[in-house]
């Protein structure tokens, strides 16, 4: 066969794959066995190897190309990939809707609303160009995200070639010429977005874990890890054995489509597969019995869902409706209850917190809530478990809604069988056997060893973490290496060490030590209220820091470095502590004794040898209506981070707590929002949604 025969050869056979795998992914249909197309699959890839200038990147042997990437490179979003705002309840809906006709001024939404299952994995963007698949990226921050292109191009229902659909077609799916023209021309000369869903299946999951443990490799915990860990591979390779599939949700070209149903049905004739569970619901009733049905039933699907996406079908009412903040007005992610399941507690392990304080944790038998697996439930304190009546070996219901660790809510007290035994607080400190004490006044218990080596980790952790100092590299396990290595023993001493002193650890090479003391070199000049907050002060935590550093600034001597700082509470009394605003008598008193502690004294001075000062925050006038108002934040914020919501919050003179009372103004609740959003309905307590919330505070 001659290169110009190879050449006809090669299209023909690329059109039938191409033609075999629409049928496949996305109509559910066979013409041909597997092992036929595996034939036809391999003739072409023997032609290409025969010519290898005639492979080009829309071919289906190019799957999997390319090398292993050093790192992701940034992508800017030609159009902001939105986030969206959560309802938790049938009057949330309501409450949405109504919002939306007032800005309609209209009775109703005709054209109803296009109901879709909200599945549990990795938002995408795919760019294609003359009708081939270029580029493909995460959602990142909504406006730039990573490059996965190599990654995405090895899932089968991803076409990497449109198909150009027939006039015929479009003509059955009711539409106009003059669309239908648009489309085609994008399609062969044109760019095309489309976004959409990267997820695993549980059938999939089920045969890698097996797969995995014969060949004693680490196994997937749920199906939502599955997708997130395989697209963050940098070797394509290794995605493509983890057979992920792609679900397209919408087309972000602007094709002047009447509904956003028409969009979907233009995707699927483009090649991309669509949920056949998705529906058009005329009112919020059918919407309400489209989330309540699956709901009951979502644990028939082979893939994981928690909600349904409610969308105005209407596409001339989206401009009209608007966005707010970065989440739209015409779509509402309608979220499914948080999951609870019942298992039992085998024993209760303390363990030691940076300030000394014990927490029982619940050590159970294995059960999977909310697609995790686990064996560990917070009990919080003796206070909560006498409340609940906890014993070990009782039958509980634990659940898990958003929080990283699962809580028990429920004894089953009539599943007991006399084997049960009362929770006792250990007297002695599980960590370096020293006495426990119960803290006066409050219902914690506490190690009294202030060295207690469990106490100084956590301490030396907190002062790296995030909320603090944000130490990029100096994780808990870093910090007790170095710890054991004796490089280390409080938060002055990461200040003194040097590479050559890491150089030598395990896991540790040049860069990697060079990388680890720049930065903590950056984090040399340190906010006011982030360095009160790192000391890791019995009591203090963000807010009260931030009231503390308002404390600072309102002595009448300058602060600009760590020994005036140590001045101004050296000269502050008791009783003027006594007397802040929201510090009562036992905060007060254990930032006082705190600073009477020449051991913590001799440790500032050691930061400030070491370099380290400190800068006060210029805050904004306030005088607004948030003025003095507490918020309490539940749940995952999609537009903004926890501390970028707080600090909105501060400068405009509110405040923020970590409980709900009936002292709480507003409760924040973004998506998984737990037993906080549940104790403010309970209480009355204004609930805002994340467009809420930026609606006041903007």
């Amino acid at each position: 066969m001659n290169k110009q025969e190879a050449k006809k050869r090669i299209e023909k056979l690329k059109v039938e794959i191409n033609h075999h795998r629409y049928l496949y992914h996305v109509l559910d249909k066979e013409e041909i066995s597997e092992a036929a197309l595996d034939s036809l699959k391999n003739e072409l890839f023997k032609l290409e190897m025969q010519f290898p200038d005639l492979i080009t990147p829309d071919s289906p042997t190019q799957r999997v190309a390319g090398k292993a990437l050093e790192k992701f490179k940034k992508v800017e979003h030609k159009t902001g990939m939105i986030s969206l705002f959560d309802a938790f309840s049938e009057k949330d809906m309501q409450d949405w809707e109504k919002r939306a006709l007032k800005i309609l001024i209209a009775g109703e939404i005709k054209g109803g609303y296009f109901c879709e299952l909200k599945l549990d994995g990795l938002a995408m963007s795919l760019r294609y160009e003359n009708g081939s698949f270029i580029q493909g990226a995460t959602r990142g921050d909504g406006k730039v995200g990573e490059d996965v292109t190599n990654n995405l191009r090895t899932i089968e229902s991803i076409p990497l070639k449109l198909r150009v659909p027939s006039h015929d077609e479009f003509k059955k799916i009711g539409l106009e010429k003059k669309i239908s023209d648009s489309i085609i021309k994008a399609v062969s000369a044109g760019e095309i977005l489309v976004r959409g869903e990267v997820i695993m299946t549980k059938k999939t999951l089920e045969k890698l874990n097996k797969k995995y443990e014969k060949e004693n490799r680490p196994i997937l915990k749920n199906v939502r890890n599955g997708a997130a860990g395989s697209m963050r591979q940098l070797d394509p390779s290794l995605t493509a054995e983890r057979e992920l599939d792609f679900y397209a949700y919408a087309l972000a070209s602007d094709f002047k489509f009447k509904t956003h149903e028409d969009s979907m049905k233009v995707l699927k004739l483009l090649g991309f597969r669509i949920l056949k569970e998705n529906k058009r619901c005329q009112n919020l009733e059918e919407v309400e019995k489209f989330h309540d049905f699956w709901e009951k039933n979502r644990k028939k699907l082979d893939f994981e869902i928690d909600g349904i996406v409610v969308k105005v079908n209407d596409l001339s009412l989206w401009p009209i409706l608007g966005i707010v903040g970065k989440g739209p007005r015409y779509m509402m992610a309608y979220k499914f209850s948080a999951e609870q399941v019942t298992t039992k507690i085998k024993e209760v392990h303390w363990q030691v917190g940076r300030t000394g304080v014990l927490t029982p944790i619940a050590v159970m038998d294995e059960v999977s809530v909310g697609g995790v697996n686990v064996r560990h439930a917070t009990l919080h304190n003796m206070d909560e478990i006498k409340r609940l009546g906890i014993k070990i070996n009782d039958t509980v219901i634990i659940e898990r809604a958003g929080d990283v660790i699962p809580k028990v809510v429920k004894v089953l007290d009539k599943m007991r069988d006399g084997l049960e035994k009362e929770i006792k607080i250990p007297k002695k400190c599980p960590i370096c056997d020293s006495d426990v004490h119960k803290i006066p006044g409050e219902v914690a218990y506490k190690c009294t060893n202030k060295d207690c080596y469990a106490v100084n980790l956590r301490r030396l952790s907190h002062w790296s973490s995030k909320g603090a100092m944000d130490i990029e590299g100096l994780g808990p396990k870093v910090v007790e290496q170095l710890v054991k290595e004796g490089l280390v023993n409080d938060i002055a001493d990461f200040y003194s060490l040097s590479v050559g002193d890491l150089k030598s650890l395990e896991r540790f090479a040049d860069k990697s030590a060079e990388n680890l003391i720049k930065a903590i070199n950056d984090k040399k000049e340190l906010d006011l209220a982030k360095f009160i907050y790192g000391l890791g002060i019995h009591h203090v935590g963000e807010e009260t820091a931030l009231l503390l550093e308002q404390l600072v600034k309102s002595k009448k001597y300058k602060v600009e470095s760590i020994e005036d700082f140590v001045k101004v509470f050296k000269d502050t009394t008791l009783s003027e502590l006594e007397s802040q605003e929201d510090l009562g008598p036992i905060m007060a008193k254990s930032i006082y004794d705190w600073f009477q502690d020449e051991k913590n004294l001799e440790i500032l001075k050691r930061l400030q040898v070491n370099g380290v000062s400190i800068k006060t925050r210029k805050i904004k006038a306030k005088n607004s209506d948030l003025e003095g108002k507490t918020f309490v934040l539940t749940g995952t914020l999609s537009g903004l981070t926890r501390n970028d919501a707080k600090a909105k919050i501060r400068e405009l003179g509110g405040k923020i707590a970590s409980t709900v009372s009936k002292n709480t103004d507003f409760v924040v609740a973004g998506e998984n929002s737990g037993s906080k959003l549940s104790k403010a309905r309970e209480l009355g307590v204004k609930v805002l949604s994340e467009v809420d919330f930026n609606r006041i505070t903007n």
